[in-house]
């Protein structure tokens, strides 16, 4: 193992044991990596990678904390990683969204408020019957954060949130190119808001499954 890597499973193994708990601040420098047995570049290294994960926060002047660890801002990293996939992986980005969305939205149907249905819908009244791809893309990208914010799980909406982005650039080549694109994704986003009015968690799972699914099948015809 790398002198890194092992600075870096030893800080994390405090963090777990509780030795560390979010929001301490770490011990100086030198006293650290005696304790660790590590010799202070190492311990530089991994401190400054950690940081980059956003485990720990670098003060300048003032230390070294761990962070809230709060799992929205530790996957935070995972859309710094999305955004370097490759076109040939956008498939893969979809089949997992089309895992994860349907039961999301079948959550939100229990949970979602009349407010948030309202908001929902007034949006796409707003955008009318013809907009453009990208004011369909944008609003289609808020349209699933807000039903997905409503299930309840942060865990949830992160993961979601950091796989929406490989996706988009699809949904915006579906729109330009396949016939009705546009009518379609507006037909299937009222479907979904009928069947959250409704408190259907099946038929808003099913709607979403569907929705994801179009997009997905034309992109496999595509390739």
């Amino acid at each position: 193992m790398a002198v890194t890597d092992e600075a870096i499973e030893k800080i994390k193994g405090m963090i777990v044991s509780g030795a560390l708990r979010p929001g301490d601040r770490l011990p100086k420098e030198s006293e650290l990596a005696a304790v660790l047995g590590l010799s202070r570049n190492s311990l530089r290294e991994a401190v400054r990678a950690l940081s980059l994960i956003r485990v720990l926060d670098v003060r300048q002047g003032d230390g070294t904390y761990v962070t809230s660890l709060d799992p929205q801002l530790l996957l935070e990293a995972l859309s710094f990683v999305v955004d370097f996939h490759r076109d040939d992986t956008v498939l893969e980005f979809l089949a997992v969204r089309r895992i994860l969305e349907p039961a999301a939205t079948a959550m939100a149907a229990t949970r979602i408020s009349e407010r948030q249905l309202d908001t929902l819908a007034g949006r796409l009244d707003r955008l009318g019957d013809a907009p453009s791809v990208e004011e369909l893309v944008a609003s289609d990208l808020e349209f699933h954060r807000g039903i997905v914010n409503s299930a309840g799980n942060s865990v949830l909406c992160s993961l979601l949130d950091g796989l929406s982005g490989p996706t988009t650039r699809a949904r915006i080549w579906r729109g330009l190119t396949q016939e009705d694109a546009v009518g379609r994704t507006l037909y299937e986003h009222r479907a979904i808001l009928a069947a959250l009015r409704d408190r259907d968690a099946e038929a808003a799972r099913s709607w979403a499954t569907v929705h994801i699914a179009s997009v997905e099948q034309w992109l496999r015809s595509t390739l």
